[in-house]
């Protein structure tokens, strides 16, 4: 399961399962049920691995009700990549209680939703392989984030405790931090912003999705299995 599987890095994640042979059921709004079909169109046998939910992962019970669904439609849930994720930048003056629980409610109770919705599933498999994906902001604070810098680095909190709670039971829970990634989340960036997190960035460019999304395919190997509780930074040496 991925949320926010049909986005920037989400779509990047979801083609490289799909492609290495997973089936890939992407949690997400309305409006990316054609983005998912877009996507479909871009793989050629992999395609059909693509299955898209319409899910609000800031509603606990559309997370319980789309985690209850795939397994009736899949038989089990192996991997949850909680990677859906939305801004609503301004400085702590001007931010608006409802912009600050907006991001609060998607960005952090939207993983802990999900985690709680598909745990006692992977408990009962003996399996399980959780990814959050955070951010480097949750670790260094940005201006004007502070709902989303606040939300991801209450992720990476969440992954180290459940990672304690549920590392006898064959899960691991880790967390990936990139740091500016060339999405259309951070496109809608000024672009004063863009040029300044790129001379900031010591490799002078943005991340890709894909370097993202291969580190999230390391983490959900077998071979990564004494892996938890760690949080992975890919962000071109901006913070270390």
């Amino acid at each position: 399961m991925v949320t926010g599987g049909a986005g920037g890095i989400g779509s990047a994640i979801s083609t490289l399962l799909a492609n290495d042979g997973a089936s890939v059921a992407i949690l997400g709004l309305p409006e990316d049920r054609a983005r998912t079909q877009a996507l479909r169109a871009r793989l050629d046998g992999a395609a059909k691995r693509l299955h898209f939910y319409e899910s609000n992962v800031g509603v606990y019970e559309q997370c319980r009700e789309a985690a209850a669904t795939v397994v009736r439609e899949h038989g089990r849930i192996d991997f949850l990549i909680n990677n859906a994720g939305i801004t609503r930048d301004h400085t702590i003056r001007k931010m608006t209680v409802e912009e600050w629980q907006a991001v609060l409610q998607v960005n952090l109770s939207g993983p802990f939703f999900m985690i709680k919705a598909v745990l006692e599933t992977m408990i009962e498999q003996g399996f399980g392989r959780i990814v959050n994906i955070s951010s480097v902001v949750g670790e260094s604070g940005n201006f004007g984030q502070a709902n989303y810098a606040a939300a991801k680095a209450g992720l990476i909190g969440l992954t180290k405790t459940v990672a304690l709670e549920v590392a006898s039971r064959g899960i691991t829970v880790n967390a990936v931090a990139p740091g500016f990634i060339e999405t259309p989340m951070t496109k809608a960036m000024p672009a004063q912003a863009i040029e300044n997190a790129i001379a900031q960035t010591p490799q002078q460019r943005l991340g890709r999705p894909d370097e993202v999304a291969q580190l999230v395919r390391f983490l959900l190997d077998e071979k990564a299995g004494y892996i938890t509780g760690a949080v992975y930074n890919i962000n071109g040496g901006w913070y270390m």
